[in-house]
């Protein structure tokens, strides 16, 4: 085989190599739906909001219950010498009135309600995290499938050149630059290994399995959702869990206000109770005849609301109430404000990919093409068609990042805002 044909056998190789456009790899063995599984039931937060909607639900039990009854024993009038007095025992009973007790458990139970959403919200972002992180770990993945491919490309470049040198058709700073260009890419192709260990060590950490290792991902990284704003507004008003737990604490400031008007309503004292009452009841011409014997006895009481009428109470229980209908208002426009902000960049990666598919791919291509047709023919430089191919790979680089930042902030929006979608964080 003549160096001519090994030469154009190389030229075919580095346009095949470069026709491709990296994808993940179809038979695999892990997607995001395994990943959220193994999250909710592995990530130690969520247990810890369970354990605190566990904690709440005892405390609305335990705001319903009645106060227990005492009972106790008494003496009056006990003499040793002559044996009289009384003694005896009773039972003391506090009743509750105004349905207090109705009031606490409702407001304990609104509690519960806002442990819930806490819970849920705490779900959500874990949720968004580990899609944020799986999307990431997919770009990784399609990135480095690219610079793989460039990096044989550039093995290639470089064959050539020093082919192209040997039979004096390329000089010695061609071939320079094409070993520069494949050390460069070689470099790119570490860093990108690198980002994906980062990656799925943070993924590892997030499902909480430590064993966990980068491996093949299912899914689609080029079929990003398609958001409306408007309609995005909506599903957040709708289903946001910070905008439900808003809503829950007015709900509960009610329940607190209608607690302290009704706590001026006296609660009801009441003990009753036998006593043995040895005093004489009776005195005939010799003396005591009869003794007492046993009686009955209670005592009822309530407060008087004269001075105190928990007046100061009901007046900051309508403050805390007005403070939480306003924290609704505030929430929603918090959650429009943040909706603007992350649409936009959604918008921004989402125009970005629809360009880099359309029209930068397609024209970085035929423009590679035509160098290395130009170069074939002997009617164009190899440097060129060496530039041409590090600009394709470049573009398609920048794609995949585009890509990336389209789904995180599609994440962000689809998981009502709470974050998470850019990385492992979970801030309450």
């Amino acid at each position: 085989m003549t160096r001519k044909n090994t030469f154009g056998m190389s030229l075919a190789a580095i346009l095949a190599l470069s026709a491709a456009v990296a994808s993940p790899a179809e038979d695999t063995s892990l997607g995001l739906a395994d990943l959220e599984k193994m999250a909710l039931e592995r990530n130690p937060a969520i247990a810890q909001a369970q354990a605190l909607v566990d904690a709440a639900t005892g405390k609305a039990q335990q705001a319903g219950l009645w106060p227990n009854p005492s009972f106790g024993a008494n003496g009056e009038h006990v003499s040793k010498v002559t044996g009289g007095g009384a003694l005896g025992g009773f039972v003391e009973q506090r009743f509750i009135t105004g349905h207090k007790l109705g009031l606490d458990r409702k407001v304990a139970q609104q509690g519960t309600a806002m442990q819930v959403e806490q819970l849920n919200a705490r779900k959500q972002r874990l949720l968004n995290a580990v899609r944020g992180l799986y999307y990431q770990a997919l770009g990784d993945q399609m990135s480095i499938q690219v610079r793989s491919d460039l990096a044989r490309l550039a093995s290639h470049a470089v064959a050539v050149s020093r082919e192209l040198a040997n039979v004096g058709q390329a000089d010695k700073p061609d071939v320079l630059a094409a070993e520069m260009e494949a050390e460069q890419i070689q470099l790119e192709l570490a860093n990108a290994r690198n980002a994906q260990a980062r990656t799925w060590r943070q993924l590892a950490a997030l499902v909480n399995s430590p064993a966990l290792k980068a491996a093949p991902l299912q899914g689609n990284l080029e079929d990003i959702p398609k958001l409306d704003a408007e309609e995005a507004l909506e599903t957040i008003y709708r289903e946001s869990p910070e905008l439900r737990a808003a809503e829950v604490s007015v709900r509960q400031s009610e329940f607190s206000v209608r607690r302290a008007q009704v706590e001026k309503v006296p609660d009801i004292f009441l003990r009753a109770g036998l006593r043995n009452n040895r005093e004489f009841g009776e005195v005939g011409p010799l003396g005591p005849t009869r003794r007492r014997g046993l009686e009955g006895i209670f005592d009822v009481s309530v407060d008087i609301p004269i001075f105190n009428r928990n007046q100061g109470a009901v007046k900051a229980a309508r403050a805390e109430a007005e403070h939480a209908r306003l924290e609704v208002l505030r929430t929603r426009l918090s959650l429009k404000a943040r909706l603007a902000s992350e649409y936009k960049d959604y918008q921004d990666a989402a125009t970005a990919v629809e360009r880099y598919k359309v029209h930068i791919l397609p024209k970085a291509r035929q423009a590679y093409d035509l160098y290395l047709s130009n170069f074939r023919s002997m009617s164009g430089a190899y440097p060129q068609a060496l530039i041409a191919q590090r600009n394709l790979f470049q573009l398609q680089d920048s794609y995949v990042t585009s890509l990336v930042n389209a789904w995180q902030r599609a994440i962000d929006i689809q998981g009502l805002l709470l974050g998470g979608g850019t990385g492992p964080e979970m801030h309450d």
